[in-house]
């Protein structure tokens, strides 16, 4: 096996999120330019299948083939680039944008694209306040300019916005009223380069489009298999039952560098894994509190314990290798102030601390042992709660926690990290973080195009936010996946898009 290790650059994201277990192969029909279908392991099924509305990461893996974006990051730098728009045009006091489109593309029903579909996705999720509306926080109207232009007029200047409409499916152009002819959380008509057929407990099946305009895909299609256990999803792959996973057992990393039936790659991500406690249950409303935990973790044995070396601890959240980096780590583990916050914040022990996590991520479990052992030294008693992700979210959404442990996936731009996690009221601040000073920084880093002046301000939120504890930040993976090693063209990525559009199977 050649095991090879990539470098990531810039470092906005999607919850992580994934389903149920295994399932036997299915027929996926005709059409592609190769015979067979790829087959990848992948550890859980989808929650749905509309992308406007899943914020679910085992639903983008099948979206990301499905549907394409206006522009899209690309794989190498994560730099945006050209999609279904081909260019675009800002003008001098950064209000208004023009985006180009193709005029080559159809959908899967094979219906034509053109600046209404555009102009009906983007405001289905303003309207609907669906869920990547703080995307469009800035956004005042998007409205069409004949069938090939498209025009997003702004409040105030927005130097990420083609990471807010591009960095992942969830910004997908779907055909106008969909929502109206489709079941979107079943069916799927998109312009991407595979149409979905099937998707059902055991996989999601889909064909090549071989009208895709960026030219038909070289296998007949993808079946997703669901097989929940990293060791079996292995063993599937080296027994050729399976021909691509990112379901690695991450103890398995370095020794499958002497396994010659598959081929391993891995990268530093672009995610963050953290835990974050709820403000509105007392004791963990209080600052010292939170603090006397962050205190009594040791970073590098939970990313040890849940990545076996392929994990960077970090306390701030963006990784090392982006240029918006911020090295502050005021946490070094020390038992003794963490048990005097406790007692200045008038807390008696033993405390009492439920810990969500989600067995379809058995690192989550297996890292939530070392948490409980360590907070165990401070008199708090973890009671880690292993759920099926669907519960998982539910109880997220609904406060009914203590704390969670959990990440986000495929950030790009700063924003991601810090925007909608910690302003308050925003749409994924579900611990009920909220500093005023906090988010002033926010909205003035939005608008600043000045990239040094605008790293400042994040580095001035994100250094309130650590030491609020907002988020407890664990670590940054790396990307982990494996394949057969005679499959070729594909990529891996830091932001963990899966692209099988250019794979060839011999």
């Amino acid at each position: 096996m050649r095991a090879t290790r990539l470098l990531a650059l810039a470092a906005s994201g999607a919850l992580v999120l994934t389903a149920c277990g295994g399932g036997d192969s299915v027929d996926t029909g005709g059409g592609g330019g190769g015979d067979d279908p790829l087959v990848a392991a992948v550890s859980a099924q989808p929650d749905q299948l509309d992308p406007h509305v899943t914020t679910a990461y085992a639903s983008f893996q099948v979206l990301e083939n499905v549907y394409d974006t206006l522009v899209v990051p690309d794989p190498e730098d994560l730099t945006m680039g050209p999609s279904l728009a081909t260019e675009w045009e800002t003008s001098d006091d950064g209000l208004e944008w023009r985006f180009t489109l193709r005029d080559d593309v159809t959908f899967h029903d094979g219906s034509e694209f053109d600046s209404a579909d555009v102009v009906y996705s983007y405001n289905r999720i303003i309207d609907e306040e669906l869920s990547n509306s703080f995307r469009f926080q800035n956004v005042e109207s998007v409205e069409a300019d004949g069938a090939e232009t498209v025009v997003i007029t702004l409040s105030q200047p927005t130097p990420n916005l083609l990471e807010r409409i591009g960095s992942f499916k969830g910004m997908a152009i779907l055909p106008e009223n969909a929502a109206e002819d489709l079941n979107l959380e079943t069916e799927a008509n998109g312009t991407g380069p595979f149409m979905l057929d099937s998707s059902d407990a055991s996989s999601t099946v889909l064909t090549a489009y071989e009208d895709y305009w960026g030219g038909e895909p070289s296998v007949s299609g993808v079946e997703f298999r669901y097989i929940t256990e990293p060791a079996a999803a292995l063993t599937a792959l080296q027994s050729g039952e399976v021909h691509w996973t990112d379901n690695v057992p991450p103890q398995q990393i370095e020794s499958l560098g002497d396994d010659d039936s598959v081929e391993l790659q891995t990268t530093p991500s672009v995610d963050y894994w953290y835990m974050s406690m709820n403000y509105e249950r007392p004791p963990f409303d209080n600052r010292d509190v939170r603090r006397a935990i962050s205190f009594a973790i040791d970073r590098e044995a939970v990313a040890e314990a849940a990545w076996f070396g392929a994990a960077e601890p970090n306390q701030t959240a963006i990784p090392e290798d982006s240029f918006f980096y911020l090295d502050y780590a005021p946490f070094e583990r020390d038992v003794e102030q963490a048990r005097q916050l406790l007692e200045q914040a008038g807390v008696s022990t033993p405390l009492t601390m439920g810990l969500m996590v989600t067995d379809e991520y058995p690192e989550t479990v297996t890292a939530a042992q070392v948490i409980a052992s360590q907070l165990d030294e401070i008199g708090i008693d973890v009671q880690i709660e292993t759920l099926d992700f669907a519960t998982w979210l539910d109880r997220q959404g609904e406060g009914d926690y203590d704390a969670f442990y959990l990440g986000w996936l495929g950030n790009l731009d700063p924003a991601a990290y810090y925007e909608e996690q910690h302003q308050t009221d925003g749409p994924n601040n579900y611990q009920g973080y909220s500093n005023p000073e906090v988010d002033a920084l926010l909205q003035e880093a939005a608008s600043e195009t000045d990239d040094d002046a605008r790293k400042e301000l994040y580095d001035e939120a994100a250094t309130i936010i650590v030491d609020d504890v907002s988020y407890l930040y664990l670590y940054n993976p790396d990307v982990v996946q494996a394949w057969a090693p005679d499959l070729s063209g594909y990529q891996i990525r830091a932001d963990k898009a899966i692209n099988f559009e250019n794979v060839e199977l011999p």
